[in-house]
């Protein structure tokens, strides 16, 4: 094999491994509402948000035939919805959940039936689903943004997760440079942010160690 193909493999698998080591953070949580039989704080709409991410760029990885999309995403998409099922069973206010789920999940089944029936070129459809997973994805590396802000008000790191900022930092590196291997601003672009806001994250823990407040639970973001 040459050089340049190990490269491409060595980078194929970084992405696999940084980005599925990113989704199983939440198995914590997952251990955490099974011993509680509760919710507690943990926040059902990362899941959520994070299953239909998954499920759009494995539509993507599909099109376009790219294993390493599909392989990433598919794997992402069940541990989510594994998430997202453990949480409806503990959930004392199921209905209101549910209502998020349908509602997310009903915009998910409209952009496909736009995506793959309404748009026959199959190059116009890459492009469109490929913007749409970008927006998506930018979206939700800057939703923490607010919880950062009262971190600094708070000075208190304790809402924030150390494991899963190391593990956005790594998968967000790695899928820009694969993005920038196959010249595809749609995977590149958006995970920019992604490296934006875990230096920022790594910076609050530098400047607000965990320690110095014990006021705080644990809640990923």
């Amino acid at each position: 094999m040459e050089a340049g193909g190990v490269a491409d493999s060595l980078l194929s698998g970084a992405c696999v491994f940084f980005t599925l080591g990113m989704f199983s953070t939440g198995l914590s949580d997952l251990r955490h509402m099974r011993m509680a039989r509760r919710v507690d704080n943990v926040q059902f709409l990362p899941f959520l948000t994070t299953d239909v991410n998954n499920l759009s760029w494995l539509s993507y990885g599909t099109l376009k035939g790219d294993w390493t999309l599909i392989v990433v995403n598919a794997v992402g998409a069940l541990l989510q919805s594994l998430y997202i099922l453990v949480y409806l069973h503990y959930c004392p206010r199921k209905q209101a959940v549910l209502l998020q789920t349908a509602a997310l999940l009903g915009v998910l089944l409209l952009g496909f039936g736009y995506f793959w029936l309404l748009v026959p070129n199959t190059e116009a459809r890459l492009q469109q689903l490929g913007l749409f997973c970008s927006v998506f994805t930018i979206s939700m590396y800057l939703s923490p943004l607010a919880d950062l802000a009262k971190v600094i008000q708070t000075k208190s790191t304790q809402r924030l997760s150390f494991s899963l900022t190391i593990a956005t930092l790594l998968a967000s590196a790695s899928w820009t440079l694969y993005g920038f291997q196959l010249r595809d601003p749609y995977i590149m672009v958006p995970n920019l942010p992604g490296i934006l806001t875990s230096f920022i994250r790594l910076w609050l823990f530098w400047k607000y160690p965990q320690a110095q407040d014990r006021n705080y639970q644990l809640l990923q973001t």
